[in-house]
């Protein structure tokens, strides 16, 4: 039995692979060297495609870094509120593009970069969404508030408004001097009474001949609708002698109380054959449509100068309106009151009496100057009054703008 471990038994058995030298205990104690770099680069590190695949992901990196940036400060700089600190109006004229309107809103000092505004509008895809109009821009406005603004069309709106009671040629004064509307006046003017008393909307832009012509087709909508509804029984022959008399009842009060029953006193007239008397259609036949001095006063001579339209004087209605007359002043002459009045004159507190006979009249006609003569007193005696108001005795009666004498005792 072989008892040594150095024998190569299967226990313990090793093999040798040299003499072992002993080493000193400084040897010993000596750290090993590791393994040595190589001498050389290798030859793919040395590769100029992988230089430039290098060198371009990382431009590639910074200019992702750099877009980021960018979007998310002009993103921050489309929402924040703009410079302008009172706002304005801002036209956007037909087929203007996206970079025309940036560029004068930078201009305007609406939006603080074109640029951004621009490129804002493109990124939510409104590019082609913007509407021409003038548009009313907020204080401090953002550049999204405008593009929303642009986008939604919501343009300033302009109002023309033409009262009751206008002459043809003041109405149309009034249109020539809107100046948010553009083109020339028409050569001739419509036919008097035919123009809409009404308040139009419009936005910059609109022409002058646009409105006039809406105001016409306006009126003739309007007579038209309330023609076919008249009484029965209206003693008035057709459409134009409706319109003249509805012109006339509108110069006479501006009181819709009463408006029917100054309409039921001239149809009763014309139906008795008798003379309107009417100042207003006095004032008409002197100053034609462009009106009467508003301190001018109707004089015993003005009765009684032969005009077309002086009903103190012809028989009848006078040829043409004498102004345009409104909604209410065409009903009460398509439904007038049931009365047997033919006289009215003013109460000298804007309204009117009302008569039937010619004395009753009288007395109102006296208690009306004693009321004149008193508030004429009054008035001398006021502080500042240096002239003395004119006498109610010089002139036919105190017109106004509604006419508020009219029905004259004189036959």
């Amino acid at each position: 039995m072989n008892t040594n471990p150095g024998d190569g038994g299967e226990f313990g058995q090793r093999q040798t692979q040299g003499p072992i030298v002993p080493k000193t205990a400084a040897e010993a104690l000596r750290p090993e060297a590791g393994t040595p770099p190589p001498s050389k680069r290798s030859r793919a590190s040395r590769s100029q495609v992988v230089v430039f695949l290098n060198f371009f992901l990382s431009v590639v990196i910074l200019v992702v870094l750099a877009a980021g940036a960018a979007l998310y400060f002009g993103m921050q700089a489309f929402v924040e509120p703009g410079p302008s600190a009172n706002g304005d109006t801002f036209m956007v004229k037909p087929n203007t593009g996206v970079q025309e309107i940036a560029d004068q809103l930078e201009r305007r000092g609406l939006v603080s970069d074109a640029r951004v505004f621009r490129l804002g509008v493109r990124a939510t895809g409104n590019d082609s969404a913007l509407k021409a109009g003038e548009y009313a821009i907020k204080p401090r406005a953002s550049m999204r508030d405008i593009m929303e603004l642009l986008k939604s069309g919501k343009s300033v709106m302009y109002s023309l408004t033409i009262p009751e009671g206008l002459t043809v040629e003041q109405a149309l004064q009034r249109v020539a001097e809107q100046d948010a509307l553009t083109g020339d006046m028409p050569a001739t003017m419509p036919p008097e009474g035919s123009v809409a008393t009404d308040t139009l909307r419009f936005t910059r832009g609109a022409t002058r001949q646009q409105m006039i012509d809406k105001l016409v087709a306006d009126q003739k909508k309007l007579v038209d609708d309330v023609w076919g509804h008249r009484a029965p029984d209206l003693p008035i022959a057709n459409m134009e002698d409706f319109v003249i008399l509805a012109s006339i009842v509108e110069k006479e009060t501006g009181r819709g109380d009463e408006r029917s029953r100054v309409a039921a006193v001239f149809l009763n007239r014309l139906a008795k054959g008798m003379r309107l008397q009417s100042d207003p259609t006095i004032i008409y036949g002197l100053f034609g449509g462009k009106g009467k001095p508003a301190d001018r006063p109707i004089y015993q001579s003005d009765i009684d100068k032969q005009t077309p339209y002086n009903t103190y004087l012809i028989k009848g209605l006078p040829p043409t309106p004498i102004a345009n007359p409104g909604r209410a002043a065409l009903e009460a002459v398509a439904n007038p009151s049931k009365t047997d009045d033919l006289y009215f004159v003013a109460d000298g507190n804007g309204g009117h009496v009302f008569a039937a006979t010619l004395e009753e009249h009288n007395q109102n006609v006296a208690r009306y100057r004693a009321v004149q003569k008193k508030q004429a007193d009054a008035a001398a005696k006021a502080p500042g009054q240096t002239t003395a108001p004119a006498s109610p005795d010089d002139n036919a009666g105190d017109s106004g703008e509604n006419g508020d004498a009219g029905g004259d005792a004189a036959q």
